[in-house]
């Protein structure tokens, strides 16, 4: 069997999104609830996508508004960066209908490793656009991020 592209794992929904019921005590105290949303990586492509020019938003933030459209107490991490990876790779994968995955950071501001082309390709688009990007140590973050954050209005 061939190997999915990104575009066609961004287009697989599968049974989502879907609120799981969480009962491990550790996780519940953790993460603020017992009921957990796995949204479909369209979901994510459809906030990244909504990010104009000049403009960031965080991982966190996205998960966040997520899980309040839902009615969910919290989004899963692990499944919200793995799509969102898949977003930027889908984007760059297509010739039309780019998705501006670089302006979606990390926790705190922080840029994504991740993405296509690196920290060095997200640094110079983002510089481009007109961001300033700062070493602390090995990572990197958008200066003044919270002041450049888009808020989602739908």
């Amino acid at each position: 069997m061939a190997k999915k592209s990104y575009n066609e794992k961004l287009n697989d929904s599968k049974n989502m999104p879907e609120i799981v019921e969480v009962t491990n005590p550790d996780a519940v105290l953790k993460f603020g609830g017992t009921k957990m949303l796995i949204a479909p990586p369209l979901a994510y492509d459809k906030i990244m996508k909504s990010v104009p020019k000049g403009k960031v938003i965080t991982s966190d933030y996205i998960r966040k508004y997520l899980a309040q459209k839902h009615g969910a107490d919290y989004t899963c991490q692990l499944t919200a960066g793995i799509f969102i990876n898949i977003v930027a790779h889908a984007s760059v994968e297509r010739d039309t209908d780019e998705t501006p995955y670089w302006r979606t950071l990390k926790k705190d501001g922080e840029l994504n490793e991740k993405y296509p082309g690196g920290i060095d390709d997200q640094k110079l688009r983002l510089e481009m656009e007109g961001h300033t990007v700062i070493q602390k140590g090995k990572r990197y973050f958008v200066k003044d991020y919270k002041e450049k954050l888009f808020e989602i209005s739908e």
